[in-house]
């Protein structure tokens, strides 16, 4: 038999449009449905600034705004008093007329329409402070109170304050290139975020003494882009914030016992610092097995004894971040170690009462070192002298500098979910100095770009950290609960962050499991790595949105994953893929009756064939028994072929198969995904297969493979490790296991 056949053959079985008119039906036209339509239509056109290869373009530009802050901190009672002055500069092409200032504390203000937009009903229980603030007539005196708005000359400037927004009018519109100088003077109530909650605030210790964890402290200037214009949505307390750049030189006036840390390099270590703290201090700075205490437990004690009435003041300065925090307390000790990323040497530093105990000195600085390593590896390493992690009981983050909860009990004892929660905290935390402090996305907007992104490194980080204690792997299978959820109660990870149900897995846990799938199941660690990497060093610095991200991982890998993000970030569907039959085969060199069905719609006898091969499935009446002792070599017109074929080595690396099996996949989920099969055969062997997710490009209900096999298999499996978020796994194995044989195996497994 010569090639020439193989063509007959080819063009006789692999006619389709014919054979679609055995099932022909009356159709109605339809827009384009295919999973695997481009997802041009969804993203935004690509231009100079943003392009379509979704890197920044030649004519990207940003906005920088400086600030010069003097800070007093009240512990008498927890009050902050500022004057900033913001020079803000105009890199854009746009002349503006305004600028937007956000007032984020003013969410707490007693006019805040926030609590009024709340409808939960009564919590489960209430502090005093809190239940005469909701339903006394005692709310908390919070928002920011301006004292004046001025010129660099010291002149007013009109300015309206719509809640959480302030617009500066200007007399004249800002040229581009043009610099504005103006400055703003304020104070506010601190809030008790343990009654009050927040991203920022103060808490009281058994001793009576306080910490304080700062945050949205200061006015600070809106984004101004050419996506959007001015972001000046309002800060309704879920979704966070979209800031500049800039340089920061502050100022913190603090009791003279106090200890305090925050965003930037603290310029007079000398002068707030006592000599021995001092020494330890420096050396921190090249200490990299171990942390060190710079103030030690003993110090902290001693601080937490008394009550200074004295002052110092904390100079920190910070070069190109996008916000500044701090945190302060007497209470605090504070320790640290030198953490080396090639040719950088950053800082990780730990604050922390005598109630974080031994689970902080244990693990914080070193979880905070084992971050930035990991985050470098896949990201770029660090830029900022230090990362610092402060024990607050809540989780939030800002450049340099994040409040993580996690303490021991009176005895000093923690347990393992305790620990696991700690450790966990202060990764995703850290982490955030990539995501958004530095890719610095629309965190208003698009929560998921930094939530979802630094959940998803923070399971390669806390992998490194402790294997035993953050196994990998289980997260596609941790999601499947609320993808199989009430779709009344569901959103696309594409959805404005205020207006989601679930927001703990709608803008962390799903994007997080759909990068985890992306990389270890759908691209491979070394592309998706690759791709991601560029992605961070493309927008590191800069203002990156959703397009960016989908458009470099395409562009950087060579795959098309329109269908990806398409099903599991615009849409709500879920995953489910099963098995719907499997039909053993035979093979024959008889003709079948589908064959001359065949040959007959070609106007042609089944004489007139070429000498063949046929498949025949055992519950067929052509099925005979014979056919089950014959193999392919058994057929004289396959070994012809081979041999005029193919060399003596080609022919020796062929297999034989003595099997063949009809499988068809079922997918009852509306999303496509690759399959994953494991084959058992009767020797007990095992092997896998994966079909990429384009298998279902021409069907999206079902999917019909062949499989030659030189062994008899004894079980399929679908998605033998549960890698890709199968909502459904009881349609996953072949031969399906009946309720009986069950509940046998599980009697066999208590008589054993």
């Amino acid at each position: 038999m010569k090639k020439s056949l193989l063509i007959v053959l080819a063009i006789l079985f692999t006619t389709t449009p014919f054979f679609a008119q055995e099932n022909e039906k009356e159709t109605k036209a339809h827009y384009n449905i295919s999973k695997f339509k481009q997802l041009n239509e969804e993203l935004p056109t690509p231009n100079n600034q943003h392009t379509a290869s979704g890197a920044p373009g030649y004519e990207y530009t940003q906005q920088q705004v400086d600030y010069k802050i003097d800070l007093v901190l009240n512990d008498e009672n927890q009050q902050i008093k500022g004057e900033e002055t913001i020079t803000y500069h105009n890199n854009s092409k746009d002349y503006l007329e305004y600028l937007w200032v956000q007032l984020d504390q003013n969410m707490r203000a007693p006019d805040s329409k926030s609590p009024l937009a709340e409808g939960n009903g009564p919590r489960p229980l209430y502090a005093p402070e809190k239940f005469a603030s909701s339903f006394m007539g005692k709310p908390f005196q919070g928002g920011f109170n301006i004292e004046h708005v001025n010129d660099a000359s010291g002149n007013p400037i009109d300015y309206m304050i719509n809640r959480t927004m302030m617009r500066i009018n200007l007399k004249q519109p800002l040229a581009p290139g043009a610099t504005y100088v103006f400055n703003i003077k304020w104070w506010y109530n601190i809030n008790n975020y343990q009654t009050d909650r927040g991203r920022s605030g103060y808490e009281f210790f058994e001793d009576g003494n306080a910490a304080y964890a700062i945050a949205q402290f200061y006015p600070r200037l809106a984004v101004y882009n050419n996506v959007e214009g001015w972001q000046n949505m309002q800060f309704w307390g879920s979704s966070e914030f979209a800031l500049e750049f800039g340089n920061y030189e502050v100022s913190i006036t603090t009791p003279s016992d106090f200890v305090l840390n925050g965003t930037g390099t603290l310029k007079n270590p000398k002068e707030v610092l006592t000599k021995t703290q001092y020494k330890a201090y420096q050396k921190a700075q090249t200490t990299y097995d171990k942390p060190i205490y710079i103030v030690t437990p003993e110090e902290a004690l001693e601080a937490s004894k008394g009550k200074s009435t004295k002052t110092k003041t904390w100079k920190l300065y910070a070069e190109n971040v996008r916000d500044f925090a701090f945190a302060t307390s007497k209470n605090y000790m504070w320790d640290g170690m030198a953490v080396k990323l090639n040719d950088k040497t950053a800082m990780a530093y730990s604050l922390y009462p005598k109630e974080g105990g031994k689970l902080w000195e244990e693990h914080s600085t070193r979880a905070v070192a084992k971050t930035l390593e990991v985050y470098s590896k896949h990201t770029f390493d660090y830029p900022y002298p230090h990362a610092t992690s402060v024990n607050v009981q809540m989780g939030m983050e800002y450049p340099m500098i994040c409040f993580n909860f996690g303490r021991a009990d009176e005895n000093g004892n923690f347990s393992e979910r305790t620990k696991k929660g700690m450790i966990g905290v202060i990764i995703h935390e850290v982490g955030h100095n990539f995501f958004p402090m530095i890719v610095n996305s629309d965190e208003r907007r698009w929560t998921w770009m930094d939530e979802g992104l630094d959940s998803f490194v923070e399971i390669l980080a806390e992998y490194e950290y402790d294997p035993e204690l953050f196994p990998m792997g289980k997260q596609p299978k941790d999601i499947t609960r609320y993808m199989k959820g009430d779709q009344d109660r569901l959103a696309p990870i594409m959805s404005h962050g205020d207006n989601v149900f679930n927001f703990g897995a709608n803008a962390y846990s799903k994007p997080a499991a759909g990068l985890f799938i992306l990389r270890q199941t759908i691209m491979g660690p070394e592309l998706f790595d690759h791709a991601f990497k560029t992605y961070a060093n493309r927008w590191a610095f800069k203002h990156p949105t959703p397009a960016d991200f989908f458009r470099t991982m395409e562009d950087a890998s060579a795959m098309d994953l329109d269908w990806f993000w398409r099903g599991w970030f615009y849409t709500t569907g879920n995953n489910d893929i099963g098995i719907k039959e499997v039909k053993k085969y035979y093979v024959t060199d008889k003709p079948t009756k589908r064959a001359e069905n065949m040959a007959k719609r070609y106007g042609i006898t089944v004489d007139q064939l070429p000498p063949s091969l046929y498949l025949v499935s055992e519950d067929s009446e052509e099925f005979t028994d014979d056919l089950k002792t014959k193999t392919p070599e058994n057929y004289s017109v396959l070994s012809d072929y081979i041999n005029d074929n193919f060399s003596e080595e080609e022919k020796s690396n062929l297999k034989t198969p003595k099997y063949f099996y009809e499988v068809v996949f079922e997918k009852p989920g509306d999303l496509v995904m690759p399959i994953i099969v494991e084959f058992e055969y009767e020797d007990g062997t095992k092997e896998r297969k994966q079909y990429p997710a384009q298998i279902w490009r021409k069907n999206d209900d079902q999917v019909t493979k062949v499989v030659p096999s030189s062994k008899a298999i004894t079980k399929i499996t679908v998605d033998p490790d549960e890698q890709t978020a199968d909502v459904d796994t009881t349609n996953n194995s072949w031969p399906k296991t009946t309720e009986t044989e069950f509940d046998k195996f599980k009697k066999d497994q208590i008589k054993g």
